[in-house]
């Protein structure tokens, strides 16, 4: 595999077929089979990586995701149904009651929505920054802060927030630094080289070419993303309901 970015992107797919598509086929099944009993339950105990359910995931989702991760330069992903399916998910994954964000002011105005009309519900609040001033942040900064959330280039402004300034501050205070990588994609950038610990992207802007397809991804580091994957999932291992004494 070539070390360019351009083949990295466009060459990285799954393992071709019996029938050596060019491309990867659609894969329009809900579900998978098993090879008998065990392997069901060693799979829903996370004992196999296997395709189980296309909401877990999918091998079409599956290279959607390598393929991000490859580019971001991440560890782990979770592909979303839509941009603003990942921002939620991912930010409840690692939000608790009583915690504290401190956002950029230039944000989409449904990630506004979801911090003053959503999130006090549960007792999270936020403090927004002037993209123009980053310095102000660590005034912001409070004891229960977990996170730092930016889009650069915003959305819909278009402003471009200097993100090694962000990683500098998110280091020096401990807390998660997320960014909103959308409308750059990654072929423009990769928040993580500068200190950014998720990287999330709306699939319906500039990785689409805007507006044919709703989809959503959060990658990033392993441990994080283990938690954004098992908020999304919501499930309970299959074995447990069949047998409850588990």
């Amino acid at each position: 595999m070539s070390n360019k970015f351009e083949t990295n992107a466009i060459r990285n797919q799954l393992k071709r077929t019996e029938n050596l598509e060019h491309s990867v086929p659609m894969y329009l099944t809900s579900s998978f089979v098993f090879e008998d009993a065990e392997d069901m339950r060693a799979s829903f105990a996370e004992e196999k990586e296997r395709n189980i359910y296309s909401r877990y995931s999918n091998p079409n989702t599956n290279e959607f995701v390598a393929k991000v991760c490859r580019m971001e330069g991440a560890e782990q992903g979770f592909a979303f149904a839509s941009g603003m399916a990942a921002v939620f998910s991912t930010l409840a994954a690692l939000l608790n009651s009583g915690d504290h964000v401190v956002s950029a002011a230039s944000i989409f105005g449904s990630t506004h929505s979801l911090f003053n009309n959503f999130f006090p519900k549960w007792n999270i609040s936020h403090s927004y920054f002037d993209i123009n001033d980053l310095d102000a942040i660590d005034a912001l900064i409070q004891p229960n802060t977990k996170l730092i959330y930016a889009e650069t280039p915003t959305n819909p402004g278009v402003d471009v927030l200097d993100l090694e300034v962000l990683g500098q501050i998110a280091k020096k205070h401990g807390v998660l630094l997320v960014i909103d990588n959308c409308f750059a994609s990654p072929y423009l950038q990769q928040p993580i080289k500068y200190g950014a610990d998720l990287v999330i992207h709306s699939g319906t802007k500039l990785m689409d070419g805007q507006g044919r397809v709703l989809a959503g991804i959060t990658v990033g580091s392993s441990d994080l993303m283990d938690k954004v994957y098992r908020f999304s999932e919501l499930r309970v291992p299959l074995f447990h309901l069949l047998m409850p004494g588990c």
